[in-house]
């Protein structure tokens, strides 16, 4: 566990779920919620270091975590809609012994240890500024960012995307080809909460 020690993870928790219709964060999850699913995973992975950016449906994606390993930072700016400002509330907050952040989703219940461990070991075997997982050619999340380039990140404004800063450092990235589609898969909507849910709560 020692490798996952200065890795911390920054799990994007801030839109409005406009295509679910309600809150998703919450929704149950097996014994516990969609975010509290994914808050799991990274605990067990071996991180400990665990930033859960809020903005809209604040209250419900803090009590959805209350007791978890994982912490709560609001993005004040979460009306404006630009997933660049939630990343920037998660790095600003991280302590300073992280070395790299794990970026993720928080509708992305599905994603599993071994993929988040994959990760990171690339990232130590490679001295790469940018992992990300990679399924069939298309790339994932949660992909890891090295502290190096956050000053880069930091500095964009909207409508810039983490997609846009991605692309433009295409050539810095290290790619870990997995095996599982749960790196692309997330809950946008009623019909996939349904089919993405496990069968047995």
């Amino acid at each position: 566990m020692a490798e996952v020690e200065r890795i911390a993870a920054i799990i994007m928790a801030a839109g409005r779920s406009s295509r679910m219709g309600q809150s998703k964060m919450d929704l149950p999850w097996g014994r516990t919620t969609v975010i509290g699913q994914v808050v799991n995973v990274f605990a067990q992975a071996g991180l400990s270091e665990i930033v859960v950016v809020t903005g809209w449906a604040r209250q419900r994606v803090e009590a959805a975590v209350q007791g978890m390993s994982a912490r709560c930072v609001h993005n004040p700016r979460y009306a404006e809609d630009y997933m660049i400002l939630s990343l920037q509330a998660g790095l600003r907050s991280l302590s300073s012994r992280a070395s790299a952040a794990l970026v993720a989703l928080g509708d992305q219940p599905q994603i599993q240890p071994e993929v988040i461990r994959r990760v990171i070991e690339v990232y130590h075997q490679c001295n790469a500024l940018i992992v990300a997982p990679s399924y069939q050619m298309r790339r994932g999340h949660p992909w890891l960012i090295d502290r190096r380039l956050w000053p880069d990140l930091l500095e964009l404004q909207p409508p810039y995307t983490p997609r846009d800063f991605l692309n433009a450092h295409q050539g810095e990235i290290a790619y870990v080809a997995v095996e599982s589609d749960s790196v692309l898969r997330d809950l946008d909507t009623p019909e996939d909460y349904q089919r993405e849910r496990p069968i047995k709560e």
